[in-house]
């Protein structure tokens, strides 16, 4: 089969994950904060899990990408509309595009690729916290790049099913704003897993889209415990930590956590 068949196209999922970690006001231990978020899924079941801050990068110019793989193809209308970099394409252009996307998310003033984090970071705090996020309150570190290179089927909701390879650019992210700290502990404690798939029934009853948002704060010492008291080939699936459901995403923030699906630059 020819690999421009529309049958036979990847999807390349390209975002940031951000390990977002502050001191414990009370005893200074480092906290790693979590976006944890509640849906409801078609069988009517609810589904939560807790996952990095972070998410699809856009294309701020598509004409150099469009150079190497033609007419960019979007997995869903939404990633159209947003111009974020969920796109199909020929499993033989896939080095291509790993190589164009390291080069250009190393530099941080991009002009073709959206190279921070800044802005998923304002948005998925507005909606988890209702907290206006400001620069002064935290600061970025790149620590990396995560990559994925044998293709996965993805449950996105928009492109459920296509075989999916990705590659993540990791930022350390410190909150340093106290009342912010403060903020985060409430929240996460305000709601439990049960409460927040409560409140997702609640609103796709009342005609949303059955979604829930908060954070979860947990010890990241204790996070990294739990995955390494795992053999490198049982770490990469779900875990429970103080009876929340942590996604196997979690893993990619983690540098000193191996597993063997993904490759750390």
């Amino acid at each position: 089969m020819k690999d421009n068949d529309s049958t036979n196209q990847v999807r390349v999922s390209v975002a940031t994950y951000n390990q977002v970690i502050f001191p414990h006001p009370q005893n200074q231990m480092w906290m790693l904060a979590l976006e944890r978020e509640a849906t409801i899924q078609k069988n009517g079941r609810g589904n939560v899990r807790a996952q990095p801050f972070g998410g699809a990068i856009r294309i701020l110019n598509p004409e150099p990408l469009q150079k190497i793989i033609g007419q960019i193809r979007f997995d869903s209308e939404r990633s159209r509309h947003d111009q974020d970099f969920r796109i199909l394409i020929p499993p033989s252009k896939w080095e291509l595009v790993k190589e164009y996307c390291l080069y250009h998310l190393k530099n941080q003033d991009d002009v073709e690729l959206e190279s921070t984090p800044r802005r998923e970071l304002v948005e998925e705090f507005e909606e988890a916290l209702q907290v206006h996020l400001q620069a002064d309150q935290y600061t970025i570190q790149p620590i990396g790049f995560v990559i994925e290179d044998k293709p996965v089927r993805t449950s996105n909701a928009d492109a459920r099913g296509h075989l999916t390879v990705r590659l993540y650019e990791i930022f350390k992210v410190h909150i340093v704003d106290l009342n912010l700290c403060e903020a985060i502990l409430a929240a996460s404690e305000r709601y439990s897993d049960h409460d927040l798939e409560r409140l997702a029934v609640e609103d796709f009853q009342t005609g949303g889209k059955g979604h829930a948002h908060s954070v979860l704060s947990v010890p990241l010492n204790l996070v990294l415990e739990s995955y390494l008291a795992l053999s490198p080939d049982m770490r990469f699936r779900k875990i429970l930590v103080k009876n929340y459901t942590l996604d196997e995403s979690v893993l990619s923030i983690l540098e000193d956590v191996d597993v063997p699906q993904y490759q750390r630059l």
